[in-house]
């Protein structure tokens, strides 16, 4: 590959994809669960199932869900899943998730994605992008406020 970032488009995500992205999302979610939100590993997977039926009952026809392919040329590097939903009394666009592959990070891949979520708020006359991050994800934290997003609430805890 050669130093210059390829190209960076979304493609939609077809069918025969989504069981293998949902089983990594519902994994990558409850690992989060656990080890960031301080469930047991047995709780997390509950949540992260249950979380997962509801956001996304009807998979990829479920109503102002959209979950992209990003990729680099000829080459997938990574997800954006992405939903409209309200949030306090406006229209917003919640970025679920942005995952770049591990073989494809550290190369402007997550930023050039984000940046694409930002054209698809646009596209869709949505002047606001939300999204959650769990406190132990740095790399995500920091890439966010690179680009701009501030922090509107920290849920914090401390073991005994």
């Amino acid at each position: 590959m050669s130093s210059a970032t390829p190209t960076v488009r979304l493609r939609a995500m077809i069918e025969n994809e989504l069981p293998a992205y949902l089983e990594a999302v519902e994994a990558g979610y409850a690992s989060d669960i656990e080890h960031h939100g301080g469930q047991t590993h047995e709780a997390a997977v509950t949540k992260a199932r249950a979380d997962m039926a509801s956001i996304l009952p009807q998979g990829l026809q479920t109503p102002g869900h959209s979950i992209y392919v990003v990729e680099a040329g000829e080459d997938a590097v990574g997800r954006l899943w992405v939903a409209e939903r309200p949030s306090g009394g406006r229209p917003t666009l919640f970025i679920y998730e942005v995952a770049i592959e591990p073989e494809w990070q550290g190369r402007g891949f997550g930023r050039a994605a984000m940046l694409l979520a930002e054209e698809e708020a646009r596209a869709r006359g949505i002047d606001f992008i939300e999204l959650n991050v769990f406190g132990g994800n740095e790399v995500a934290r920091n890439l966010y406020r690179s680009l701009g997003y501030l922090e509107t609430s920290v849920q914090m805890r401390k073991t005994l």
